[in-house]
């Protein structure tokens, strides 16, 4: 068991903590202002007051999205999808008509729009086709983890990859494709079962056991929380 870290009297201002396990952190007696948190929040309190239940339902009325994503109805998840789809391709008109390289630039160290759209083919091929379709086939060479994942090379990755956006696209477009004709069939039953991940190394190695909808939310997640991050870097280039 690890013991408890503990920071006293500690100037952490412009401090990153990026991909931390911040479980049962106390933070006393600290002073936070323009604080921003990017993450899986649940149960924080602060000044006595759990406030998970505030951003949730927040966070909810500016993206009714986020409630079909929670549906187990295979129609609210077609919803899901498509109102998701057609969000990623307003932001690739935007992101079109922008100055030419915009779409590699980074903004803060974060991601650039190609490197966001990389790792979603990547999310597409590990938790859609070899969560819920059970494929054993090799990841999209293009396609980017984040570092934290092991053996990418075996998995079929390139990390010397420079693709262009119309070649992350067209990749993109034929994922989004295949999606949408497994959702147009795909029952209650189907989505409830255990998903069908193949034995042996892989990623993600936390998806045995789990069912296939909540696989397929895992993607439908990642499709909203990147292009939320997206448009955030989009405002911050065009200011």
């Amino acid at each position: 068991m690890r013991g408890m870290v503990s920071f006293e009297n500690q100037d952490l201002t412009d401090a990153e903590f990026r991909e931390c396990d911040l479980t049962r952190a106390r933070l006393i007696g600290v002073v936070m202002r323009d604080v921003v948190i990017d993450g899986l929040v649940g149960n924080m309190v602060v000044n006595g007051v759990e406030v998970t239940s505030y951003i949730e339902a927040e966070l909810d009325r500016r993206y009714p999205v986020r409630l079909l994503m929670r549906s187990d109805e295979p129609a609210d998840l077609r919803l899901a999808h498509r109102r998701l789809r057609d969000d990623w391709a307003r932001t690739v008109e935007r992101l079109r008509a922008m100055d030419a390289g915009s779409e590699h630039r980074r903004v803060a160290d974060e991601w650039s729009a190609v490197e966001t759209l990389r790792h979603l083919v990547f999310v597409h091929d590990s938790w859609f086709r070899r969560c819920c379709l059970g494929s054993a086939q090799p990841f999209t060479r293009i396609g980017l983890a984040s570092d934290f994942v092991p053996d990418q090379e075996e998995q079929g990755l390139d990390r010397a990859a420079t693709p262009g956006l119309d070649e992350v696209l067209a990749v993109r477009d034929e994922q989004s494709a295949e999606l949408e004709r497994w959702l147009a069939s795909v029952t209650v039953d189907e989505l409830s079962a255990v998903a069908p991940v193949p034995a042996g190394p892989g990623w993600p190695p936390y998806a045995v056991g789990k069912s296939v909808v909540e696989c397929l939310r895992v993607v439908l997640n990642e499709e909203w929380a990147h292009h939320g991050f997206c448009v955030r870097d989009l405002d911050m280039q065009e200011r």
